[in-house]
């Protein structure tokens, strides 16, 4: 896999202006920030810059070369996707809560008992809020969870790169994995900390 003409533009005009946002590399590319989210996406992921909330994108110094190379970014959901921890819609708060701190989760998702199907999402935040609400912990988790179709999924055949794009757009820690495009029965999860464990032990790799 190449680096695209525009993506090399980036890395050099963030080598000259470094620390620079997201918006002045657009101005400088006669583009808006949207239009370089994809690219943005993958000059991060692969750790040729770096994002610093509230700084800018800094040049981190590494030869993308490397790198770039199908096995990366077309590596499929399903071979780096992990188990997901369900409940289910009467699953009370504190029941909620002792399952997503036993198995050092991020989020739960809610489940159809009888089909599988995704009917919401729990986040730590929503079990923190509920807390900080003095709501009843013997509540079900329906009364706080996201529901869908408010919420985002991958499937087994989206690559890496798109999955990773999804996280960083809508700024969410995982994906809920369902059997395909359509499908509302989920099949594990896709995280942050493990693409970026890929992107890790591919570098390594190559290293070697």
């Amino acid at each position: 896999m190449e680096l695209s003409e525009r993506q090399k533009s980036i890395i050099e005009i963030v080598k000259e202006n470094e620390p620079i946002s997201g918006d002045k590399i657009a101005e400088h590319l006669g583009l808006t920030k949207p239009t370089l989210r994809s690219d943005l996406a993958v000059l991060t992921m692969t750790g040729v810059l770096d994002a610093r909330p509230k700084v800018g994108y800094i040049y981190s110094g590494l030869n993308f070369e490397p790198l770039l190379h199908d096995q990366l970014f077309e590596t499929k959901i399903s071979e780096l996707m992990t188990s997901s921890i369900i409940v289910f819609p009467k699953t009370s708060i504190l029941d909620a809560t002792t399952s997503l701190f036993m198995y050092d989760s991020g989020s739960l998702y809610v489940t159809d008992e009888n089909t599988g199907d995704l009917l919401g999402l729990v986040s730590r935040k929503d079990l923190l809020r509920s807390l900080l609400n003095n709501q009843d912990n013997e509540l079900s988790v329906a009364v706080i969870m996201t529901r869908m179709p408010n919420i985002i999924v991958a499937t087994p055949e989206m690559t890496i790169l798109e999955a990773g794009s999804l996280i960083m757009k809508h700024e969410v820690d995982s994906l809920p994995v369902v059997e395909e495009k359509g499908s509302k029965k989920v099949i594990g999860k896709i995280s942050k900390t493990r693409i970026m464990q890929h992107f890790i032990m591919m570098g390594s790799e190559r290293n070697v």
